[in-house]
């Protein structure tokens, strides 16, 4: 069974526009988009994604959690996964560079594409 994926926008039924009336002639009815697979993953449009951070945001901010203190970019956290495309040479396309120093260090593709592997500290 293949599952429907519609727009989670709360709004997305209100907007009165041509693909979303659906139905047989005197019983149309406007209706939920299926979600757009392009720009937004829950989404039909970037205005019914305002729509549901509109209404939720703030109570998604305060269930994930709601910064209270600033975040510091430091040199022992600033390593980022980063990838060259423009060489040729194989063992210096992906690397861990740090942004504060700049220096890099190589990863294998299979390091570079695990999202679990983290930086061995030397």
């Amino acid at each position: 069974m293949s599952e429907l994926k519609l727009c989670q926008g709360p709004e997305c039924h209100t907007y009165t526009t041509k693909d979303r009336l659906k139905g047989m002639k005197d019983n149309k009815t406007y209706q939920t988009r299926r979600r757009s697979n392009l720009l937004f993953d829950e989404f039909c449009s970037m205005h019914c994604y305002n729509d549901w951070f509109n209404k939720y945001g703030t109570r998604a901010v305060d269930h994930f959690g709601r910064l209270t203190e600033p975040k510091h970019l430091t040199e022992d956290n600033a390593w980022i996964k980063d990838y060259d495309w423009r060489t040729d040479d194989d063992t210096q396309r992906h690397f861990y560079l740090n942004q504060i120093t700049k220096e890099r260090r190589p990863l294998t593709e299979d390091q570079y594409n695990d999202t679990s592997y983290t930086l061995n500290e030397r």
